[in-house]
């Protein structure tokens, strides 16, 4: 595999994880495989995954921690429940289109407890990709991308804090617009949505990477929670609280303040105007 092909893994999956990932070319025999793991823990100290063959058509996908990993198990264990929740969430998107199995436990309710924990998937491709490097693309995409997400939630990679929220500590309905910004910001958050949702901006339909092509990663995530209409905070959901905008529909929706506009809202304003 050329060099530049595994630079480009390794930049989708720092998008996709927010931190940067390590890539290895595999050679299993006549087809390519690839391990993958966090760039600032070595292949020892943290999770690590592998990519093999599987057959004409599908791809293995094992996911487990090297042998000196305390520490980062150690981190791990401090997780909150929200990260957990959404750890959880990006595994579950995984078995939308791969067969996933962790051992002893459901993929519902899953912890990483100690060194032993794994995920082993399998992906198929449904038909026979005309050259090698795309279906291990299309298999990173599809599996190792959240899967290697999940570890960094839950490891607790950081997440970029926008200044101006962290001014405003204003809580309505028991969550601050700091946190509303927390988890606009997080990449792991905006990975789900779009896995979820499909990579389109949720009010008027822009599909950046057909427009854009490798320019188009610019959709945004936008927290959906009606905060001005809780009496009391309820669990979030990354699953539905999130839905992905363009930069444009974006700021349009936050042009209402403290709280923002609904997406519903703002498409009616763009039907007024002659733009649905």
């Amino acid at each position: 595999m050329l060099a530049r092909k595994l630079d480009l893994i390794a930049d989708a999956l720092a998008q996709g994880t927010g931190a940067a990932i390590a890539v290895r070319a595999l050679e299993t025999g006549r087809r390519k495989g690839l391990r993958i793991w966090f760039n600032d823990l070595d292949e020892k100290r943290g999770p690590v995954a592998e990519l093999k063959p599987h057959g004409l058509k599908s791809h293995g996908v094992s996911l487990g921690f090297g042998s000196f990993s305390a520490q980062v198990l150690e981190q791990i264990s401090d997780a909150s429940p929200e990260d957990i929740q959404l750890a959880r969430s990006l595994v579950k998107s995984v078995a939308r289109s791969a067969e996933i199995d962790i051992p002893g436990q459901s993929v519902d309710e899953w912890l990483v407890q100690d060194g032993g924990f794994r995920i082993e998937a399998r992906y198929r491709h449904d038909h026979t990709l005309p050259h090698e490097d795309e279906s291990l693309t299309e298999t990173c995409r599809e599996v190792i991308i959240p899967l290697m997400a999940a570890m960094a939630e839950l490891i607790g990679y950081d997440v970029v804090e926008d200044p101006s929220a962290s001014l405003t500590p204003e809580v309505e309905g028991g969550l601050s617009r700091a946190t509303v910004s927390r988890r606009e910001r997080n990449p792991r958050n905006r990975l789900l949505c779009l896995r979820i949702h499909g990579a389109y901006c949720g009010c008027c339909g822009l599909d950046p990477e057909s427009r854009y092509g490798h320019a188009g990663s610019i959709l945004e995530v936008h927290h959906l929670e009606p905060v001005s209409m809780l009496e009391h905070p309820r669990p979030y959901d990354p699953e539905t609280d999130l839905i992905p905008l363009c930069p444009n529909c974006h700021r349009a929706v936050h042009t209402r303040r403290p709280w923002p506009l609904t997406p519903h809202e703002l498409a009616a304003y763009m039907e007024e105007a002659g733009h649905a």
